[in-house]
């Protein structure tokens, strides 16, 4: 059984793709079983889609993989929480877990008083500062 530190590792890696895509580097990927059945980052500017955040292609993908919208028995690792609208994508997959790396205090859904499925677990604080960093360092050297 893998750790959540190695799939967040994943995560990292789907969230430097999208750095060298001059996207706002989040990555993640969705796990089922040990193994990685989807992964995503933000493609938002490549797609110039709003709605292409790392989470919803990730969502997509691990459908289409299992052949069904419901991702019961998966676990999504995620670099940074996720905003409102793809916490809502996450609600309705019915996903079974939610492993964040870093908070965000401002867009993210924990601080709005939305709540997942009832039944899906939320853990935070996996390699926090690593996936923080990536992310302000990204901004800083945009201003």
């Amino acid at each position: 059984m893998f750790s959540h530190e190695y799939f967040m590792k994943m995560a990292l890696q789907e969230a430097e793709a999208a750095k060298n895509l001059d996207e706002v580097p989040i990555g993640c990927v969705i796990v089922m079983k040990d193994r990685v059945i989807a992964r995503g980052h933000n493609l938002t500017e490549q797609l110039n889609d709003v709605t292409a955040h790392a989470e919803m292609q990730a969502i997509t993908s691990a459908a289409n993989f299992l052949g069904g919208k419901y991702l019961k028995d998966c676990t999504l690792y995620v670099t940074l929480e996720p905003c409102v609208m793809c916490a809502g994508a996450l609600t309705w997959s019915q996903i079974s877990k939610v492993v964040i790396g870093a908070r965000d205090e401002k867009r993210g859904f924990i601080n709005k008083n939305l709540q997942l499925h009832p039944k899906t677990e939320i853990i935070t604080g996996i390699l926090e500062n690593e996936c923080s960093v990536l992310v302000k360092e990204f901004f800083k050297e945009k201003r």
